[in-house]
């Protein structure tokens, strides 16, 4: 399965948009994508340390649910959150190829700093 870095933002702006952390789970309204590949990218963010997740997959189904963000999650999503940065960042890490998430979070950081005259 391949990496949809929008699916990965969706997911961290949606666990943050929710009004408090959760012992169980915040629910993910992302209904065009399968909620497979939703689990798949939040395991992976999980795994990144973006976010808490628990893990309820059995041996015929793949099931993580977010539960709140890291501090890591915070820091990522602030620096992603505009749109603008977001779209600039995806076309810098496109002309590349394929990109880590943290090389993206570098591309994005730097995007904030150009964007605010930083050198």
């Amino acid at each position: 399965m391949k990496l949809d870095k929008d699916l990965m933002r969706d997911i961290l702006l949606a666990v943050e948009a929710h009004p408090e952390p959760s012992a169980n789970y915040v629910p993910l309204d992302l209904p065009e994508h399968d909620a497979e590949v939703v689990s798949y990218h939040v395991m992976l963010l999980a795994e990144g340390g973006f976010l808490k997740a628990m893990d309820v997959s059995d041996k015929s189904q793949l099931e993580w649910y977010p539960q709140r963000l890291t501090h890591s999650g915070h820091e990522f999503v602030a620096t992603i959150r505009d749109g603008e940065v977001w779209g600039k960042t995806k076309a810098v890490a496109s002309k590349v190829g394929g990109v880590s998430v943290a090389f993206v979070w570098e591309l994005a950081k730097a995007e904030v700093k150009s964007k605010l005259g930083l050198p």
